[in-house]
């Protein structure tokens, strides 16, 4: 199966999301990591959308979503929750399961903490907690905040296949994939990635509050909540990894063996995890 590319407005922005499966099919939002897209999420997708309607959001300021012309304001998980809850109300879903990776999670948590407690049935929170590592938000401003740029898309490739190496990504197609979603010309025709550089400004002026307490966000939830981290992640400690286990929704939590922050969830054992848990 594949996609169909739609467009909505979102808190006064264009947003761009793939919609895959029927649209009377139970729904799972898919909302990507800081600096990703919607296409990170395909392979789980078209895996899922024999049984589900997957709604796969790329973020404003990355992908095919408009920038924001006041990023301080909204390149923030309090704008993007925001969003979160319009996608919801105009396109009248009453239930959802949610699968966040990183910020993804951090904006599913948000929503399913508050607003959208009685409407997300179900939480996977994909190497990322009520507490992140601030060594892994300097990490990732190293390379998010200047992005380069190449000549040509292997070039390109092999940047992601450095930067992203703790994915676990282990075919050279998957890494091919990556890079052609992931790649936006310049005017002078050189490739780079497809994001505003404005959002590593935003993560860098506000990291106190990123890598804040957000425990009593946590445990205000009330889905059934699945933890996936990276056995050697350096954004979700394994202290914090097992206290989401013993606080609030007491999250059933799995480590992926080799692999840091975070997971691709494209092979076909962590697709099935995802695919048991939706099922419960």
């Amino acid at each position: 199966m594949t996609p169909v590319s739609r467009y909505l407005t979102l808190g006064g922005r264009s947003v761009h999301l793939l919609d895959w499966g029927r649209e009377d099919a139970p729904v799972v939002i898919l909302w990507h990591g800081f600096a990703r897209t919607a296409h990170d999420f395909d392979d789980l997708a078209a895996a899922l959308s024999a049984h589900y309607r997957l709604l796969a959001v790329d973020t404003i300021g990355r992908g095919l979503s408009e920038w924001s012309a006041q990023p301080d304001t909204e390149y923030t998980v309090p704008f993007y929750a925001r969003q979160a809850v319009e996608l919801f109300d105009q396109l009248k879903i009453a239930s959802a399961r949610w699968v966040g990776t990183s910020m993804g999670g951090l904006i599913g948590m948000a929503v399913a903490g508050t607003v959208l407690k009685d409407r997300i049935s179900h939480l996977v929170l994909n190497d990322v907690g009520p507490a992140i590592a601030p060594g892994a938000v300097n990490r990732i401003l190293t390379y998010a905040g200047t992005p380069p740029a190449f000549a040509t898309l292997p070039e390109l490739e092999q940047y992601f296949r450095t930067i992203y190496a703790p994915f676990g990504i282990s075919s050279d197609a998957g890494w091919r994939k990556l890079a052609e979603t992931s790649a936006r010309r310049l005017p002078d025709g050189r490739l780079t990635p497809h994001y505003d550089p404005q959002i590593a400004a935003v993560l860098g002026r506000q990291a106190a509050a990123v890598t804040g307490d957000a425990w009593p966000l946590y445990e205000q939830i009330a889905a059934k909540t699945l933890l996936l981290r990276g056995a050697v992640s350096d954004l979700l400690s394994d202290e914090t990894a097992a206290e989401m286990t013993r606080r609030g929704p007491k999250a059933r939590r799995i480590d992926m063996p080799g692999i840091g922050h975070a997971p691709a969830l494209d092979t076909p054992a962590q697709i099935a995890l995802i695919m048991g848990f939706s099922a419960e």
